[in-house]
C-alpha cells in the first residue's frame, strides 16, 4: 500500500496530517482511530493517503480499531502481537472479505489458502526454492539485468519502478517456464498482472467497487482473464510436453500428495499466480525503492559505490561475490525495514480472542502492519530514517524485522527475493548513476504491495 503525498523518508520527515498524542508505552494498548466519515468510515484516508493515515495510528494505540465502510478491521503495530497474530494458527485464520478479494486474484495458492491447506501447499512449493536451483535462479537474474541495462542510455529518462518491475517479471517467468514462452507471451502477463496488482488493493479496501460498471472494473475483468487464459496455456503446454525442464513449473507438475495425486490445472495455475506475484511484484518494490533512496541520501550512495568498485573492479557482479557486499545487502535490508513489500498481513479471528485487553469475537478483522512495526521509536533509534548502517552497528532488534513474514506462513521465497534485490541493486548502482528528475519526494500508488509508484530518474553512466 502506497501513499501519493507521504513524505520522503528523510532525517527531517513532514509533519503528519493526521495530528496524534506521543507514543504509547510499550505495553499494548487498544485504542481507536479519529477521522472516520459517516457510512465510508476510514476509507477515503485509506484510499488518497494512507501512508499519512497509517503513521498516525501508534499515537492512539497498539492495536487500533479503523473502519473500513461497514466493517472493522483492528491494525496491531505491537512486535509481541504481531507475533503472536502470526504464529498463532489455532486463533488467526486467513479467511475473511479481505483474502477473498486478492483470491480472486490469486487464486487458493499458497500466499492466499486457509491454515488448514497451507501446510501441504507449502510442502509442494518447498523443493522450488531449495538451495541447490539457487544458482541457476541467480544466473537467470543477472542475464536479466543486463538485457534491461542493455537498452539503457545515458541521458535517457526511465521510470525505475516500470523498469524494476518488468525485469523481476523477466525473471520470475523465466524461473518459472525455464523452456521459454514467446516475447509476447510474456509482455501480456506482464501488462495483466500490472492491472491487476492496481485493481486488487481498491477491492481489498472498498469490496463494493466491483459491483459498479465502470472502465477500471471493465480493464481489470480483461486483465483477469487474459491473466488466466495466459496461464493455463503454459501449464497445458507443459503438460503435452511431458519434459522435465528443471524449473519451477516442472517441479510442481512432479509433485504428489500422500495419495498419490499431481496437482490439477486450477491449482497449478493458483501456484504460478503466486510465484509470479512473489518473484515479480514484491522484489520490483524493493528495487526501485532502493534507487531512489539512494539518490536522496548520497552518503549511502557513496559508501555503496565504494564497496561495488573495490570489489567488482569494473566487472559484472555474480552470486559468488553477494559474501563481500555487506553493505549492498544491508541496503536491501534497510529498505525492507523502512518499505516491507507485504507491509499488511490480514488475520480474521477464529474463536474469541483477547488482544491487547481488549475481547474481539470470531470473524474479526486483524492486520498486522509490518510497516509500523518497522518504525516504532522504541525499537529503531531515529526510525524513520535511511540509515543502512543500522545494520553494522547493531540497531536492529532482528525479532522486530519481519519483511517476509514470521512461523509457518513466512514466505517461501524470502532467500530468493533478497538475492535478486541485492543482484540487481549492485549490476545497476556499479554501471550507471541514476539522479531523480524531481527533487519532488516520491508519490506512491496504492497497491497490495508497498510500491513507490512512478519514479522518472536520468541516467549516466558511472
Amino acid at each position: 500500500m502506497s501513499d501519493p503525498e507521504s513524505p520522503s523518508p528523510s532525517p527531517s520527515p513532514s509533519p503528519s496530517p493526521f495530528p496524534f498524542p506521543s507514543p504509547s508505552p510499550f505495553t499494548p494498548r487498544h485504542g481507536h482511530a479519529p477521522g472516520a466519515w459517516p457510512l465510508l468510515g476510514h476509507l477515503p484516508h485509506l484510499a488518497t493517503r494512507p501512508l499519512a493515515f497509517l503513521d498516525s495510528l501508534p499515537g492512539h494505540g497498539d492495536v487500533v480499531r479503523v473502519r473500513m465502510g461497514t466493517r472493522t478491521a483492528h491494525v496491531v503495530s505491537h512486535p509481541a502481537l504481531v507475533r503472536r497474530v502470526l504464529t498463532d494458527r489455532g486463533s488467526f485464520d486467513r479467511s475473511g472479505v479481505l483474502y477473498e478479494k486478492v483470491r480472486a486474484l490469486l487464486g487458493d495458492g499458497l500466499a492466499t489458502c486457509p491454515n488448514a491447506e497451507h501446510r501441504a501447499q507449502r510442502r509442494a512449493l518447498q523443493p522450488a526454492f531449495h538451495h541447490s536451483h539457487m544458482d541457476r535462479y541467480a544466473a537467470v537474474m543477472t542475464a536479466e539485468t543486463q538485457v534491461l541495462t542493455g537498452r539503457w542510455r545515458p541521458g535517457a529518462v526511465v521510470d525505475v519502478t516500470e523498469e524494476a518491475f518488468r525485469l523481476t517479471t523477466a525473471v520470475a517467468v523465466r524461473a518459472m517456464f525455464s523452456a521459454g514462452i514467446t516475447p509476447r507471451a510474456a509482455e501480456e502477463l506482464r501488462e495483466a498482472l500490472e492491472v491487476l496488482l492496481r485493481g486488487v488493493y481498491t477491492r481489498v479496501v472498498a469490496p463494493a467497487v466491483d459491483h459498479v460498471p465502470s472502465p477500471a472494473r471493465r480493464r481489470y475483468r480483461r486483465a483477469l482473464a487474459r491473466w488466466r487464459t495466459g496461464v493455463a496455456a503454459i501449464v497445458a503446454a507443459y503438460r503435452a510436453a511431458g519434459v522435465d525442464h528443471g524449473d519451477a513449473l516442472s517441479l510442481l507438475l512432479a509433485v504428489r500428495d500422500e495419495h498419490g495425486r499431481a496437482l490439477s490445472d486450477a491449482e497449478l495455475g493458483d501456484q504460478v499466480a503466486t510465484l509470479v506475484l512473489a518473484g515479480a511484484e514484491t522484489t520490483s518494490s524493493v528495487v526501485a525503492w532502493a534507487l531512489r533512496l539512494l539518490a536522496d541520501h548520497p552518503e549511502a550512495a557513496a559508501r555503496l559505490h565504494g564497496e561495488l568498485e573495490t570489489v567488482l573492479a569494473g566487472r559484472p557482479v555474480t552470486p559468488e561475490d553477494l559474501p563481500r557486499l555487506p553493505y549492498t545487502g544491508d541496503v536491501v535490508r534497510e529498505v525492507l525495514r523502512l518499505y516491507p513489500p507485504a507491509w499488511a498481513v490480514a488475520r480474521t479471528t477464529t474463536r474469541t480472542t483477547e488482544l491487547a485487553g481488549r475481547a474481539l469475537p470470531p470473524g474479526s478483522t486483524v492486520i498486522c502492519c509490518l510497516y509500523l512495526l518497522h518504525r516504532r521509536r522504541e525499537l529503531f533509534p531515529d526510525a524513520a530514517r535511511f540509515d543502512p548502517g543500522r545494520w553494522t552497528a547493531g540497531e536492529v532488534p532482528r525479532d522486530a524485522w519481519l519483511p517476509f513474514g514470521i512461523g509457518a506462513t513466512k514466505c517461501v521465497g524470502d532467500v530468493f527475493g533478497t538475492v535478486e534485490a541485492t543482484l540487481a541493486l549492485a549490476a545497476i548502482a556499479s554501471r550507471w548513476r541514476l539522479t531523480p528528475v524531481s527533487p519532488r519526494p516520491p508519490r506512491p500508488v496504492p497497491r497490495i504491495v508497498l510500491s513507490p509508484g512512478p519514479q522518472p530518474m536520468r541516467l549516466a553512466r558511472r
